[in-house]
Order: C-alpha cells, then structure tokens, then sequence
C-alpha cells in the first residue's frame, strides 16, 4: 500500500462536495461531513488488535474500508486531508481529563488534536475525542463560551496549558488539557500504543462507539445505547439485548463493518 494520500478519496468517504478554500467556513464544512461519515470507534483496542498509525494503514481502515478509529487515527487522517487542500496544520498533544477528579494529577499525553491557523486566528479542530466529540472547530481563545449545534465549550489558560470544558446538564465538564507544543510522528506513536494496549484504559474495557450526524450524537458504551441533543441531554436510550441488535446498531448507526462477528464483541461487553 501507498502511503501517498488520496484527498479525491477521502472526500468520497465523507461525501464532500463543497468548496475547497482555505478559511473557517470550509474547515467546519469538512469537520461535519468528517464526523458524519467516519465513526469514533475503538474496536481494535478493545478486541486487543494492533492500532497502525502509519499513512497506509490509516487510509485503508477509515478511508477504503466500512471502520472507524480513535483519535489518533481521525487526526492524523484529518490532517493530512486539510494540508493537502492548503491549510496549515499543527498536530497537538493533549491529557485527558474527561474521568479524572478535578484535583488529580495530570496523566500521560494520550489525545491528538489540531491546531488550524487562518486569518482571522487559530482554532483548534479535534474530530476523534470520543467521549463528547467537538461538532465544530473552536477559537483558540480562553474564557469565552463556545457554542455549536450540539455544544457549548470553554477554553481557560493557566500555567501554559490550556484546559478544554464541555458544559453538560450537570455543569462544566474537563475534556483535556493541552499546550501548544508541536507533536512528531513518534509522539503519537508513543501515545496510540500505550492507549491501545495498557489494560486499565477505558477503551480496552469497554466498547465505545460514538457518531454524530444532524443535530444528533449517537453513543455506545458497552451495550448502552444513547441519542443525545444539545449540552449530552439524553433523548433516548436502550439496553442492546444480543449480538442481532449489536450488529444492527453498527452498521446502521454508526456505519461500520466489524473486524469479528458481532457475537464475540457482544460476549466482551459482558463483564
């Protein structure tokens, strides 16, 4: 396989058909169609497979082939489409925060993210967060509220590290923290195997799948199933009962052909 990158391809995959100028209104355009058509999902984690993060195997999982990816996979991917239409793109690093106490200390660098910078400024753009994924490209620009079709967002800044907050029925929520650092290639390497394969990862334990598409995010979590509107406001939810559902669920909302059968990832989700 070629690691050369087929931008003709990729816009196929997410049936993009708009204007390929470099500005704001065409990166949110591309993030939508992005976010729509490739699923956040972390099957190979959780069924212990290899993740590649090389440019060839990225592209025949998430562009060729009916799969989804994590984030890694999505940025990189991401990235590569938007600098081959003009834009400059620096890739970021960030630690999650999304299940930490808020007085914990930080953990490892295990989340990619964009930084996009246009005329009017730079914003970050982020398609592969997968516990509350970003609809839309963000300023970067601290202590302001953010909104989007499915969100509202805040940037704060303390100590050279800027903190992402996603605002949820309950409150503010942490998604990550970041700093403007430029990543290489063996950065994310270092990342993409030690969130694939350490055992206490949340995405080798549990089956997470997550897609937005209109004004809707649709998530799995194990066999939990989820339709959420503005801010996570659950509209609808259901208990998936058997590998018939599973199987269903994947390929009609989040569009993805699984790697095994549907009745062993079932089995897995089971404790």
């Amino acid at each position: 396989m070629s690691d050369a990158f087929r931008l003709e391809n990729y816009l196929a995959r997410i049936d993009y058909k708009g204007a390929l100028s470099v500005g704001l209104e065409t990166l949110k355009a591309l993030q939508t169609s992005h976010l729509a058509a490739i699923p956040f999902e972390a099957l190979d984690p959780f069924l212990r497979r290899p993740v590649n993060l090389d440019p060839a195997s990225v592209q025949a999982k998430l562009v060729d082939g009916s799969r989804g990816g994590y984030c890694f996979e999505h940025n990189l991917l991401f990235r590569s489409a938007l600098q081959a239409i003009g834009f400059q793109v620096t890739g970021l690093a960030g630690r999650v925060r999304w299940m930490s106490p808020p007085d914990s200390p930080l953990g490892p660098k295990t989340h990619m993210l964009l930084k996009v910078d246009l005329a009017g400024g730079a914003y970050i753009a982020d398609v592969g967060f997968g516990a509350c994924l970003l609809d839309a490209p963000l300023q970067l620009k601290a202590d302001v509220e953010q909104t989007t079709a499915l969100g509202t967002y805040r940037l704060t800044q303390s100590d050279g590290l800027f903190l992402l907050s996603a605002k949820r029925q309950t409150g503010w929520r942490d998604m990550y923290v970041f700093d403007l650092q430029p990543q290489i290639q063996a950065d994310y390497e270092l990342g993409n195997w030690f969130t694939s394969t350490n055992p206490f990862i949340p995405l080798t334990m549990r089956l997470i799948m997550e897609r937005i598409a209109g004004n809707q995010r649709f998530r799995l979590v194990d066999r939990l199933l989820s339709t959420e509107a503005r801010d996570g406001e659950v509209i609808a939810e259901c208990m998936l009962q058997n590998a018939g559902e599973l199987g269903e669920v994947m390929r009609e909302t989040f569009k993805v052909t699984p790697p095994v059968r549907p009745e062993e990832i079932f089995e897995r989700t089971g404790g």
